[in-house]
């Protein structure tokens, strides 16, 4: 359960350790995973070099193991709403990573199909996508991390995220 009373010696202490400032929200588990998202963007920017976004590689990914996907299966898949997905999807038709073709099941719809510069993509980027999880997790165990994904996998679960 998380410490939701900090004791006034850790915040007299001055620590900028998270959690051990004394300050309310540092032990607050929604507050800790939106700093982890953020370090976790940071840490993906630096290696990805602004090629893609951490979503824009998501949809990829889905998008090369699901072809025809459509927009709003897509969003479900990797957990992104679909008001926001549209734009996602401009942008990698602007780069040239995917293409809108008409869906075979609903002519008033379209699939999503990877153009082989978005299999390219993929296979550049992916590497440096694993050494940045492999970063992320540096500071843990082999269990630690395992258990890590499972305590996440668990909440999302949960909350249908």
């Amino acid at each position: 359960m998380p410490r939701l009373n900090s004791s006034r010696a850790s915040a007299e202490s001055g620590s900028s350790e998270p959690g051990r400032s004394g300050l309310f929200v540092h032990s607050m588990p929604g507050h800790l995973v939106r700093r982890l998202q953020q370090v976790a963007v940071r840490l993906f920017a630096e290696e990805v070099n602004g090629d893609l976004t951490p979503v824009q590689f998501a949809a990829l990914c889905a998008i090369s193991d699901r072809p025809n996907i459509g927009q709003a299966a897509l969003a479900a898949l990797i957990g992104y709403d679909r008001a926001t997905m549209g734009g996602v999807i401009d942008r990698l038709e602007q780069k040239g990573l995917v293409a809108r073709v008409a869906s075979a099941e609903d002519r008033r719809s379209n699939a999503l199909v990877l153009k082989a510069a978005g299999h390219r993509m993929i296979a550049s980027v992916k590497p440096k996508v694993e050494a940045v999880q492999k970063n992320l997790l540096a500071p843990l165990s082999e269990v630690e991390q395992r258990q890590f994904e499972a305590i996440c996998l668990k909440l999302l679960a949960h909350h249908r995220g």
